[in-house]
């Protein structure tokens, strides 16, 4: 029975061998130990070594097959997209997804696949890794989807003041562009502040550095511009993120962002952005990007609030360029800003928390000489609604919109939203 009992642990331990080498010498050392003992001696002790050896390795077992779960927020990441951090050396899987049912007043309603991400990193030592998010939105290209990389880095981390980072990097600006998985923002839909005036989800080919020092973070990257050909009235510079797919790269810009963390659960800080967008055209078009941002929570309270302002260089010549006319004009100023707060009613780890949020922007806060502004693009969104949370890792979000604009041309809307992180 003995000599059973040591095949099966023989055979185990090899399994594990690069940690479990020691635990192998000590079976050994009992095999021979046994070899030597006579019949009428008592085994009593020896199985009870053997128990505590198999125990030891069932440990191991259970060690080295652990996974880090998505719980922690890490160098400005989402807690699933940050989890190559806190994993052990080799692959990382993370991922998050959203469903959106949405029914405008007096318009036909809509249901969307909004998006299926999975994040994969792989740790190849403590210092270096690679973490990436491959994002598929609205289910399926032949309706209109698309298959996008939002980022793909590598960082190098030399220590907690200073580590560097290059690839495609999300920008370091705002509240939503690098935390948007779905349970880390109020609303089924994301502020649409953070949308048009922050073009989030932005991303561009890049590198830089970053850390923490004390109770202070930063993330400074070297980045390719935006591209003017892109700009809108509407959704001001948007359209001009490029990326990284063929991107550009006559013009690059700078970005910047500091936060202070005076206290656990409690952010305030800001960023800023400054580049050409010509890209070869003739003209400089230098977009600036500025914002304020403040976030805590304390006692089932979360509360949000930012400030975001961005000028356009060479507004006229773009239009030009662009054969923009009248109302089209792209804004030479746009700006906008939210406030936001909910509060958990539950404070458990099933939590029900009902929020509302107010936000003003305008894409056309100034139009150069010559041009005039449309004044449906300065809005103001009211939203009110809840979030249940079964887990911290799944969420529902049922919320009502009204939407105003200086023509009386907004449209109110129901939302409905299902999210899921892992």
């Amino acid at each position: 029975m003995l000599k059973r009992i040591f095949a099966v642990l023989l055979v185990t331990v090899p399994l594990f061998a690069q940690d479990a080498s020691d635990l192998e010498k000590r079976l050994r050392a009992l095999e021979e130990k046994i070899s030597q003992m006579q019949p009428s001696q008592d085994l009593a002790e020896v199985k009870r070594q053997i128990e505590i050896l198999g125990q030891e390795i069932e440990a191991l077992k259970t060690r080295q097959t652990k996974t880090a779960v998505a719980d922690v927020e890490q160098y400005g990441l989402g807690a699933a997209a940050s989890k190559v951090y806190r994993s052990e050396s080799g692959i990382s899987i993370g991922g998050y997804g959203e469903f959106l049912y949405q029914r405008p007043d007096g318009e036909i309603a809509t249901a969307d696949s909004l998006r299926a991400v999975v994040y994969t990193g792989y740790k190849f030592s403590d210092r270096v890794l690679f973490n990436s998010e491959l994002e598929v939105e609205h289910a399926n290209l032949e309706r209109g989807g698309n298959v996008e990389l939002e980022f793909a880095y590598l960082d190098y981390l030399i220590r907690p003041e200073l580590n560097v980072r290059g690839g495609l990097m999300l920008m370091p600006v705002g509240l939503t562009n690098e935390q948007h998985e779905p349970t880390a923002f109020f609303g089924a839909r994301r502020p649409l502040v953070e949308r048009v005036i922050i073009p989030s989800t932005w991303m561009e080919l890049g590198a830089g550095a970053f850390g923490d020092v004390g109770q202070f973070s930063y993330r400074g990257y070297l980045v390719t511009g935006l591209n003017a050909a892109g700009f809108n009235s509407e959704d001001g510079i948007r359209e001009g993120r490029q990326a990284g797919g063929e991107a550009a790269a006559e013009d690059w810009a700078g970005v910047v962002r500091v936060d202070w963390h005076p206290f656990e659960g409690t952010i305030v800080g800001g960023s800023a952005y400054s580049g050409d967008s010509g890209q070869g055209a003739g003209f400089g078009g230098r977009v600036t990007l500025g914002e304020v941002h403040g976030a805590a929570k304390f006692r089932g309270i979360t509360a949000r609030a930012l400030v975001a302002r961005g000028s356009i260089g060479d507004a006229a010549a773009i239009n030009n360029e662009l054969g923009l006319t009248g109302d089209e004009s792209i804004g030479s100023r746009f700006g906008g800003w939210y406030v936001e707060a909910g509060y958990d009613i539950t404070r458990g780890e099933m939590s029900l928390t009902p929020y509302a949020r107010y936000e003003d922007l305008n894409t056309q806060r100034r139009v150069p000489a010559g041009f005039t502004s449309d004044r449906a693009n300065e809005q103001s969104i009211f939203t009110i609604g809840f979030a249940f949370k079964p887990i911290s890792q799944t969420v529902i979000k049922v919320d009502y919109q009204n939407v105003d604009n200086a023509r009386n041309t907004g449209t109110n809307q129901w939302n409905v939203a299902l999210g899921y992180i892992f």
